[in-house]
């Protein structure tokens, strides 16, 4: 508290003027470098008395902090190519900073006369051929993918001519994918005349190799070589094809960069797609800690990339609300030395290339945290449509059952990264409610499971584990009854409604201050909607199963000696009417609470009926 009051007297002694403050530890060590329009205020505002109002980052860093330095500037343009240029000196621990792993890459064609395509990252003394260098590892393996789905050359682990024989055709021979030199449906002359063919296409370009490729499916045709023909016709359509998808994903504007950013709890993945003459040529994807604040993330992350990279192209689109676009777009013009325009598209093509590069920025995630992409995806989206600071890893969604008041059953089910989490589903029945009230039945349920929180959250399983996000199948009302559940418990838990249209399907997202459109949000609109059927079903199931029971109970009672209770207490015990049905007598009287008397009015009752 004492070091607090120190650097909290310094921060008041600075003037309100830009400049660039460097945080340092109790070595010395520089572990943030930040930027300031009015030093006093910004670095004054880490050391307030209420720490614990500080993002959990900020405050780590501050707890850290044993001293700081200031560099004044005349304007905060200067500001900012200060502090690029110190965080690239000094790599400090709080800033973002992004891993460069841009290396050489190498096409790689292994030795004749069964030769093939792969990714190599060095050259080495093996009789192989090589192309390159290549600076991206995506345009290596772009072309490998290429190259050997046109010429249908093995996409297998297979040593040829080693393994000729051994096996039959895999699936990708039925589907016009590969030759099966393995199992000997090719010739050596012909695979080798594939291999040149795709040696042709790489260094010469698609369109010359095509029309080579042409004037020797003619010329093979008119000399009745069928066989020659119909493989270099494959090989055309598979040009053609793998053409009309490259212009799914080109742009109307020749030179961009697209940055999309996509978060999970403990990791966020940055993704950027280059764009030259109208064609995508390179993704490179970035791993960091998930920031808290999105737009100076944006922002940062938006400096550093460009700190590492020579070329600018002339226009920038970006994912999201970024910080100091105006600075950002002279900083980005200073260095490119012309004009750069930084979009946040809303529509059309742009909006499609930034939702192209989250959905890759999502996969790559979920392939480094081993979950399926499109949910990675859906929470994020969800995440930033709700204004959740990070994806929501546990979803709780419960909606309320019942006849007219009879009956009356709620449902939680449980998501958990995304999908279903069944065994933590729980079922309630209503006990305060008598009528058909879902705003008082809603918020019996919520206080009687965050009541069971705090007696158990130490045990941080079941009922103790609080969710990052509840849902409410309903609107606002729902929405207002459960609020002051929260308010009265103090547990600031997300808390939402999904609210249907007529067709009973998931329309928005009720708020407290009103509902939130998913159309526009397709991921996110996907998932809500699963997750409203799902505990739409459980509840509903839930229920018929009681009012179940109750009938089959109804039927018991009609015997003398059985009342309620007992008739419960059969049915709980045998399961089903026909097992009541058809136990003899001592079976009867081996069920709770039952007597000789209960037990033979019970068993002559169901054999005396006609």
């Amino acid at each position: 508290m004492q070091n607090l009051r120190r650097l909290k007297a310094k921060a008041n002694a600075l003037p309100l003027t830009p400049g660039v403050y460097l945080m340092k530890d109790a070595r010395g060590q520089i572990i943030y470098v930040g930027k300031a329009k009015a030093l006093k205020n910004r670095v004054g505002s880490y050391f307030t008395a209420q720490q614990q109002n500080l993002l959990p980052k900020v405050r780590a860093m501050v707890e850290h902090a044993d001293d700081f330095d200031v560099i004044l500037t005349d304007t905060e343009n200067e500001c900012l190519l200060l502090e690029c240029s110190l965080i690239k000196q000094h790599t400090p621990k709080y800033n973002i900073l992004l891993k460069d792993d841009k290396g050489f890459h190498y096409l790689r064609i292994t030795p004749p006369p069964w030769s093939n395509f792969y990714e190599a990252k060095q050259i080495t003394d093996d009789g192989a051929q090589y192309l390159g260098p290549y600076t991206s590892a995506w345009v290596v393996n772009q072309a490998v993918d290429a190259v050997k789905k046109i010429f249908r050359l093995p996409q297998c682990a297979k040593l040829f001519p080693r393994d000729i024989g051994k096996s039959r055709p895999c699936l990708n021979h039925f589907i016009g994918l590969c030759s099966a030199p393995c199992a000997g449906r090719i010739s050596q002359e012909a695979y080798s005349q594939c291999v040149a063919d795709a040696l042709s296409f790489l260094k010469h370009g698609e369109s010359k190799a095509m029309e080579e490729m042409q004037k020797r499916m003619e010329s093979a045709a008119e000399s009745l070589d069928f066989e020659t023909a119909a493989r270099l016709r494959d090989s055309l359509r598979a040009m053609e094809q793998l053409s009309r998808r490259q212009k799914v994903v080109n742009s109307s504007y020749p030179e961009q960069d697209v940055f999309a950013l996509v978060r999970e709890s403990e990791k966020c993945c940055l993704c950027v797609l280059r764009f030259t003459d109208g064609k995508l040529t390179d993704a490179e994807h970035f791993l960091i800690e998930t920031p808290e604040e999105l737009p100076e993330a944006r922002r940062e992350l938006l400096l550093r990339y460009y700190t590492m990279r020579d070329f600018i192209p002339r226009r920038v689109v970006l994912d999201g609300e970024t910080a100091d676009i105006p600075l950002l777009t002279d900083w980005l013009r200073d260095k490119a030395g012309r004009k750069i325009n930084i979009v946040l598209p809303e529509k059309g093509e742009p909006l499609r290339l930034v939702e192209m590069c989250r959905a890759n920025a999502a996969q790559y995630l979920a392939q480094h945290m081993g979950r399926q992409g499109k949910t990675t995806a859906a929470l994020d989206e969800l995440a930033g449509v709700l204004g959740l600071p990070t994806p929501p890893v546990r979803i709780e969604a419960y909606d309320i059952s019942h006849t007219g008041g009879a009956q009356a059953v709620a449902g939680m089910v449980v998501f958990e990264d995304g999908v279903p989490l069944k065994r933590a589903y729980k079922r309630f029945q209503i006990r305060t409610v008598e009528n058909a009230d879902d705003y008082a039945s809603m918020a019996e349920v919520l206080r009687r499971r965050l009541k069971r929180y705090v007696d158990e959250k130490d045990k941080n399983d079941g009922f103790g584990r609080l969710p990052d996000l509840i849902l409410l199948d309903g609107g606002q009302g729902q929405v207002h009854a459960v609020m002051p559940v929260l308010e009265e418990l103090a547990l600031p838990v997300p808390l939402f409604g999904m609210v249907k249209d007529s067709r009973h399907r998931t329309r928005a997202i009720a708020a407290d201050g009103g509902e939130i459109s998913l159309s526009v949000k397709r991921a996110a609109f996907t998932l809500v909607g699963q997750i409203q059927e799902e505990v739409h079903r459980f509840a509903i199931a839930y229920h018929r199963q009681k009012r179940g029971k109750s009938t089959l109970a109804g039927t018991l009672t009609q015997i003398q000696g059985i009342g309620e209770s007992r008739a419960k207490a059969l049915l709980r015990h045998f399961k089903t009417m026909q097992k009541i049905r058809a136990a003899s007598v001592e079976e009867l009287l081996a069920a709770p609470g039952m007597t000789e008397p209960a037990a033979q009015a019970v068993f002559g009752y169901f054999h005396t009926l006609p």
